[in-house]
Order: C-alpha cells, then structure tokens, then sequence
C-alpha cells in the first residue's frame, strides 16, 4: 500500500472510500473541531454519508479534478489534506486542510500541504495555489502565511453560516513563487 512518511510518526496515505469506516471514527472525534470550518457536505455523520464523501473525492481523483489524502499519527488517521479543486487546464488548483484535536499544533499539516503543493507545481503545472478559508478561521491563516501564501482578499458575506453569513478570506502562491521559497516550515 502507498504511504508516503513525512516526519517518523506521521504517514500521508491515499483516503480511498474503502477507509470510510476509520474515516468516520476520525471524525466523531473531530466533528466539533473542524465543523465551524469545513463545508457541512464534508462531516458525515454515518458510514455512507463517509463513504460518500471519500467516493466524491476519488471520482474527483479518477476525473483529474481534485484529491484527498489522511494523515495518520502513529498509525491513526488524524487529519488530512486535499485538492479541493484541480484544474491543469486552468493551472489552477485549491488545497485544504483539516486536523482532529489531539493531533493540532503538532506541525502535522504544513508538510502534507507543502508536499501536494509541491506535486502540483512541479509535476502536474499548476501556475496557481489557492486556499479559502472562513475569515475567523485564525489558525488556517496562520498556517497559510507560514506556507508562504499571500492574502488576495476577502469574499464578503459569501456564503450562510451557523451564526450568520460568513466572510472568505482568499490566498494564493503562485508557482515561480512557490519554487523559490525556503522550504524550513514545519
């Protein structure tokens, strides 16, 4: 099975819809973490709404249109990364994030993102990396600057939330950027 070792305690593995089982219990443990942040289509509640959720992205990695990969901490699937969008002929790609509570502030994600960011630029020619997220989200931001991703702007009231309308903030790298920075982020 591909696993791709990103620190000694942490694997980035493809989340195929056959994991949907793991993939649920993960997120019973992280639902109220990250469902202020994630689209409601993503936190399943049962074992098909998971199977589902992993189905759209591998007919997402089938179509070359988006992807998604677990992070599993001493073999438990903590977090994960994805391509919430990919589009080669556009050269344009979004990534996204997420991470249960006990694996947060741990540098788990910054090189998951950095190694599909890499493979985006460098293999697939992606010219554009995106990354959306709710404008409270102050950790996401966080996280996107320390990667070296620029703030284009902010989407105003784009979308209902749980406690009203939501504002998107909006960042980018584009790919001569990415190849020239420093890769020490962790």
């Amino acid at each position: 099975m591909f696993a791709l070792p990103l620190t000694e305690d942490v694997e980035l593995r493809p989340l195929n819809p056959w994991r949907a089982e793991e993939f649920l219990a993960h997120l019973d443990r992280a639902r109220e973490h990250i469902q202020p942040w994630v689209s409601p289509s993503f936190v399943a509640t049962d074992l098909p709404s998971a199977r589902a959720v992993l189905q759209r992205y591998a007919d997402r990695w089938a179509s070359d249109s988006g992807g998604i990969w677990g992070l599993w901490w001493r073999d438990t699937l903590v977090g994960g990364v994805m391509f919430v969008s990919f589009d080669v002929t556009r050269g344009v790609c979004e990534v996204g994030c997420w991470v249960e509570p006990a694996a947060q502030g741990r540098g788990l994600v910054a090189p998951a993102v950095r190694r599909i960011v890499d493979w985006a630029v460098r293999e697939r020619g992606i010219q554009r990396v995106e990354w959306r997220t709710n404008a409270d989200n102050t950790r996401s931001k966080a996280l996107a600057d320390r990667l070296g991703l620029r703030l284009d702007g902010t989407l105003r009231q784009v979308s209902p939330g749980p406690h009203g309308r939501i504002d998107l903030e909006v960042w980018s790298v584009l790919a001569d950027e990415w190849s020239a920075a420093p890769r020490t982020v962790h």
